[in-house]
C-alpha cells in the first residue's frame, strides 16, 4: 500500500472528531500507522473463501424460570435508592 492511503489531514480530521489534540510529529506517526493498519486489512483479501456451510449447533443451554432477589433484597446494598430504583449520577 502507499504511503498516501491516509493523508494527515485525515489524521487531523478524526482527530477533531475524536477530540484529541496532536502535534505535527504524532500527525506524521498515525499517518503511517493508519497506512500500516489498512495494509494489514488489504491481506485478508488474500485469504481464500471456504465454500462449505458450517455445521451449526446451539451451545446455549435452554432458559429456566428461577427465583431471583425482591426489589428490597436487591437495592439492600445500594448507595442511593429512589422511590424503588439504584440512582446513579446525572449524565450531561
Amino acid at each position: 500500500m502507499s504511503n498516501d492511503a491516509v493523508s494527515p489531514e485525515e489524521v487531523r480530521h478524526v482527530a477533531e472528531l475524536a477530540r484529541v489534540d496532536l502535534a505535527d510529529g504524532e500527525v506524521d506517526q498515525f499517518t503511517r500507522q493508519f497506512a500500516d493498519i489498512l495494509e494489514y486489512f488489504e491481506t485478508l483479501d488474500e485469504v481464500p473463501e471456504v465454500d462449505r456451510d458450517a455445521d451449526l449447533a446451539n451451545v446455549m443451554r435452554p432458559d429456566e424460570a428461577r427465583d431471583s432477589l425482591d426489589s428490597d433484597e436487591a437495592l439492600r446494598n445500594a448507595a442511593e435508592t429512589e422511590d424503588g430504583y439504584f440512582k446513579g449520577p446525572n449524565v450531561s
